[in-house]
């Protein structure tokens, strides 16, 4: 027994020191390249506020983690493995052979079980891991303490410490959230909570559920705190905050002044939001904020162009203006349903309501410009009749800047204190009938829906009479503007979403659009259900306004793109295959081509051709992907385009307007050739007619010439703005965003122009094209490019010319004058060097559209 003992005790003492989770031994805040850290093993930050180390989870997982050393409870901040946990207590951490560190699960007897690693660093000389004072665990040269290749910062797991960025590098697509633990405090691996920002219109921060569902939104930046979050006070002697966004990046943060103040931003399993703080003479986490804390902060809580209000009972309540859209639901205190307004607007007289202390609506596609006035926003904003609200983007200083909303208002929130103004426009009596009223309710006061009840009561038999003699009436005139119609060619909106928008002429062509004759090709639901394996989300390609797109393979092998409509787009069967059957005449090898539709079982089913190399965009403002448009490609991909465009201007049976020409809306097959795509926002016009004028403005700003974005007026030379743009976008790999600013910052069409008037217009090209480039050949798409986006629409080509000025060397081109930098207007040139430039406009590259906002 005693030799036993003697043999079994040394076995127990290693198995209990490997297996549990206190450290033996504890290591500087430095780890060397030749040194390892294993499991009962740490590191200590400088200040000793912050340890590297190993703890049990779940299942006794072992994970590689850093928490704070002076806390009662063991809070974890960061897991490296989060989702592959070490099994071995014999695993440990070291050094990989390119630089980075990786986590060796060492059960096989070797070093080569990774279970982890952190992304490979270049580095000419000796390298360390370094625990920083702020909990950020950092690679570095040896000799550097300021240049990190790589940092635990950039990848977050629950918890946002001071320092630490969420949100976008815009530059590199690289985005940074925190994700929950599968539970909290004991399982690590990743939850079913996020919290992420969309950078889309103004930034805002949003709570989700499985990636997708949004359970609660923190409202845009408003200069002092996030709209959504009243809370939010910054205070010189604990907490700043800070949020920045621009052309390059979009991210939120915050920083301790104080320092026996510890604080953390963290999301739990269950879904909450917690700003806890740590005071060391009390050594306790207070909860300082969290969200959601009631019924208003749940997203969509009271609908469209509803408000939620918690001191209310019921809490929620229409805009003023507004009306529940189901009466009985409202009644049942079920909100989600939302308001629609009491009267339809009329443009001209319409008038806005001023709203207070609101969280301000859903700011995903919105209209931005920083440099505006709230005056200027506001006539703006009358003048666009797509324009339901505004609002200032800044409270500081007095207010600033100018957000404009297109369409329903979303998740909107009253409080007794805080939030911002908002100013929604309504029509004119419902605005004269709140009077000075500042904040929006969905009833009147009772006495007011007795007058109301007893006036309609008294008026059913005189309305019973009126109607059928306005009926009558009625008939009489849409005979007499049917016939004008006739005369004048005029155009008939069309409501399918196949099209999201696109507008058919009326009956001057009514023999041309009797197409029964024409056989119309239809696919049957269930062939299309198989060969999208039942609509699976491995076949999903995108998601739109109007509906998902799917890959699919037919049984003779074929692969198709099949774009399901929404049940709720309210499309007729009848209109739906008629305008069908004119879309599928557009036939050229630069547009994409529409192989059928299937109407079936309530589902209206779109059959494309399927294009392999997906979107332009894709490839074009892609790092990795870029290099594979070298030269030759991307002047064939320019050429291309401009010939389907010359086929839609003057050589279709219509002419068509795209009006949405973009980076995105451009498919390339396996040869990248290109396809203009997407005819949701098209126009179709009569072959002797050349523009029109809309209030309804669609389009992607950024590609929008001026005269259309602020006046509604549209030609094909306002396709030839939008093409002319991605002229220049794909010779220089940068996006045209939309913005310019003051501080000599242009945007890509204003770097351009500047560049060509300076004599460097090569410097433009993109560098991942190397020197496969003919210097004549991109100069002369350069020239091409300014000409189609100079400010006047008079100005720039046609598309035939441009078709010839691309293929020819020696055709006279005109110099450019100065090109639509923003979205207002010069006054008219007199001579080609002026260089006076407009108004500075900030435009966020976003589609404004009551049809599909993208």
């Amino acid at each position: 027994m005693r030799g036993f003992s003697n043999l079994f005790l040394p076995l127990f003492l290693f198995w209990f020191f490997t297996s549990h989770t206190f450290s033996t031994t504890t290591f500087a805040d430095t780890l060397t390249a030749t040194q390892t850290l294993t499991t009962n093993q740490t590191l200590l930050s400088k200040d000793q506020t912050f340890v590297l180390g190993f703890f049990t989870g779940t299942n006794s997982n072992l994970y590689l983690g850093i928490w704070y050393k002076n806390t009662p409870e063991r809070t974890i901040v960061w897991v490296a493995n989060r989702d592959k946990p070490l099994q071995n207590p014999t695993g440990f951490l070291k050094f990989g052979d390119s630089g980075n560190i990786v986590l060796v699960n060492d059960d096989s007897g070797n070093n080569n079980n990774i279970i982890w690693s952190s992304n490979k660093t270049v580095a000419k000389n000796p390298v360390v891991l370094q625990l920083l004072d702020s909990g950020n665990l950092v690679i570095r040269e040896e000799e550097d303490n300021t240049k990190f290749l790589w940092q635990s910062f950039d990848y977050p797991t629950d918890t946002l410490l001071p320092g630490m960025y969420l949100g976008w590098n815009l530059d590199t697509g690289i985005e940074k959230h925190i994700t929950s633990w599968k539970i909290t405090g004991q399982d690590p691996s990743t939850g079913d909570y996020s919290f992420k920002m969309d950078y889309h219109g103004l930034p805002e921060i949003f709570l989700l559920k499985n990636d997708k569902e949004r359970t609660y939104r923190s409202g845009p930046w408003n200069g002092d705190r996030f709209s959504g979050v009243p809370e939010m006070q910054p205070d010189t002697d604990s907490i700043d905050f800070t949020f920045t966004s621009d052309q390059h990046e979009a991210y939120y943060s915050f920083s301790i002044e104080n320092q026996s103040l510890l604080s953390r931003l963290s999301v739990t399993s269950d879904g909450e939001l917690q700003r806890l703080t740590f005071i060391q003479s009390s050594q306790v986490w207070n909860k300082f904020w969290y969200a959601p804390k009631d019924q208003c902060d749940d997203y969509r809580e009271c609908g469209p162009n509803g408000i939620c209000d918690s001191n209310a009972s019921p809490v929620c309540k229409c805009v003023g203006g507004f009306r529940p859209r189901d009466e009985q639901a409202w009644n049942l205190r079920d909100g989600s349903g939302g308001c629609v307004r009491n009267t339809d607007l009329d443009c001209v007289s319409d008038k806005f309501l001023h709203m207070q202390n609101v969280k301000l609506p859903e700011t995903g596609s919105v209209f931005v410009n920083r440099s505006m006035t709230l005056v200027e926003c506001e006539k703006l904003c009358h003048r666009n009749c797509s324009c339901t609200a505004y609002a200032n983007i800044e409270i500081t200083n007095g207010g600033s800047g100018c957000v404009m909303w297109i369409g329903e208002l979303i998740d909107m929130r009253q409080y007794a204190e805080g939030g911002q103004d908002l100013y929604v426009r309504l029509a004119a009596s419902d605005v004269d009938d709140l009077g000075s009223a500042t904040t929006g309710g969905s009833n009147k006061t009772t006495n007011t829906a007795e007058i109301v009840g007893i006036t309609i009561s008294s008026a059913v038999v005189l309305f019973g009479l009126l109607g059928i003699y306005f009926i009558w009436r009625k008939r009489k005139l849409q005979s007499a503007l049917n016939e004008n119609t006739v005369q004048r060619g005029s155009f008939q909106r069309s409501q399918d979403p196949l099209m999201n928008g696109m507008v058919f002429s009326s009956n001057r062509h009514s023999g041309e659009r009797n197409m029964d004759d024409l056989e119309l090709p239809m696919f049957d639901f269930h062939t299309i259900t198989v060969a999208t394996n039942n609509f699976s989300e491995a076949n999903k390609l995108g998601q739109g306004g109007f509906g998902s797109v799917y890959k699919g393979r037919l049984m003779e092998g074929q692969e198709i793109a099949v774009k399901r409509l929404s049940k709720t787009s309210g499309q007729g069967i009848e209109e739906f295959k008629n305008e069908v059957k004119l879309i599928i005449k557009l036939q050229h090898r630069n547009l994409v081509r529409l192989l059928g539709c299937c109407i079936e079982n309530d589902e209206k089913l779109l059959v494309y051709e399927y294009m392999e190399n997906r979107s332009l965009d894709s490839i074009l403002f892609n790092k990795g992907k870029r290099p594979l448009l070298d030269w030759k490609r991307r002047f064939n991909i320019i050429c291309g385009i401009a010939r389907g465009l010359l086929y839609l201007h003057h050589d279709s049976r219509f002419r068509i307007i795209h009006r949405d020409l973009k980076a995105s809306n451009i498919l390339l097959d396996t040869e990248m050739s290109p396809k203009i795509s997407d005819f949701g926002m098209a126009r179709m016009f009569h072959t002797d007619q050349t523009e029109a004028n809309t209030l309804r403005v669609v389009g992607t700003y950024g590609y929008m010439s001026p005269e259309y974005a602020m006046d509604g007026n549209f030609s094909v030379k306002s396709d030839v703005f939008s093409f002319g743009v991605l002229v220049l976008e794909i010779i220089s790999g940068k996006k045209n965003k939309g913005f310019y600013y003051a501080n000599d910052e242009l945007n890509l069409l204003g770097n351009v122009w500047r560049q060509w008037k300076e004599g460097n217009a090569l410097e433009l090209i993109d560098s991942s094209i190397g020197n496969s480039y003919s210097p004549s050949e991109v100069l002369r798409c350069i020239h091409i490019g300014l000409l189609c986006v100079q400010e006047r629409a008079e100005d720039r080509p046609t598309m035939p010319s441009v078709v010839l000025m691309l293929n020819s060397e020696t055709a006279s081109m005109p110099q450019p004058r100065n090109p639509g930098f923003s979205l207002g207007r010069n006054p008219a040139e007199t001579d080609s060097s002026s260089s006076k430039q407009d108004e500075s406009w900030s435009v966020n590259q976003v589609t404004v559209t009551v049809l599909d906002a993208r």
